[in-house]
Order: structure tokens, then C-alpha cells, then sequence
């Protein structure tokens, strides 16, 4: 089932600005692990559904994940061979929007080194560079760089 809002009042929304660090969420808050966003991105339901099953395949049951991001904005898109013009596309997916320092996932009941891995293999899944932190220390090096 993907990530998908129930119910919203617009389905057409405008595409919005992406600047500067996310206001909240930027400390592992649930689990003992989390993966920061070093960089500002849409990150689609599919990648997400993506990285969350890298993670829990990984760790083969083990532990707990806890998705700190949700796909609430709708994204449009004119069909193929469209002319321009007639106004805007149909809605053709929903986006979450990430900034930068915003923890985006975070692991529990698991050995640091298992965490490291499976949050790594989710990193990969994602659009964005990403930093592996743990609570209440910034730790970690830098993954998916490209």
C-alpha cells in the first residue's frame, strides 16, 4: 500500500520553495539511529516505500523503523505530446518535501553496526546525500555521495 494522504482539500498545488534547514525534526527522536538529509529534495512515496523496505529486509525483522517523512504534496504532470499551454497538468504523484537536516528515518533494538548498514542501503534508495546519526551525537560519515 503506498504512502499516499488520505484526503485533501487541493489536489493542484503549487510547487513551493525549498530554502533553508528544516524547522523541526532534526533530532533521532523515537529510535536509537536516524538518517539525516544533508541536501533539500522531493522524495517521492516510492523511494520512500523503497528505502523503508531496504532497511527492514536488512535487518530480517529485527528491531523497529519509525518513517519520520510523509508524501502530503501532490505533484502534476501534462501528458506526453501535449501541447503547451490549456492550462495545468493532472495530479501524477505525491512528494514529500525534505530539508536540509531533517531526520527522515530512524532505527531501534538493533547494534549500532546493523543500523549503520541498513540505513546506508536505504541512502541509496533516496535522491539526496545523507549522514547517519545517532541520538543526541551528530556521528557518522557521509553516504550516498554522487
Amino acid at each position: 500500500m503506498p504512502l499516499v494522504p488520505k484526503r485533501v482539500k487541493h489536489r493542484r498545488e503549487f510547487r513551493g520553495k525549498m530554502r533553508g534547514a528544516a524547522k523541526g525534526g532534526k533530532t533521532v527522536a523515537f529510535g536509537e539511529y536516524g538518517l539525516m538529509a544533508l541536501e533539500s529534495h522531493w522524495i517521492t512515496n516510492r523511494q520512500i516505500e523503497a528505502a523503508r523496505v531496504a532497511m527492514t529486509r536488512y535487518m530480517k525483522r529485527g528491531g523497529k523503523v519509525w518513517i519520520r517523512i510523509f508524501p502530503q504534496k501532490s505533484y502534476t504532470a501534462k501528458g506526453v505530446g501535449v501541447r503547451m499551454g490549456s492550462g495545468k497538468g493532472a495530479p501524477a504523484g505525491w512528494v514529500a518535501v525534505v530539508k536540509r537536516e531533517k531526520i527522515m528515518f530512524e532505527i531501534g533494538g538493533v547494534s549500532e553496526e546493523v543500523a549503520r548498514e541498513a540505513l546506508r542501503l536505504a541512502s541509496t534508495k533516496l535522491p539526496i546525500k545523507c549522514k547517519f546519526v545517532a541520538k543526541n551525537t551528530e556521528v557518522g560519515g557521509e553516504s550516498n555521495e554522487g
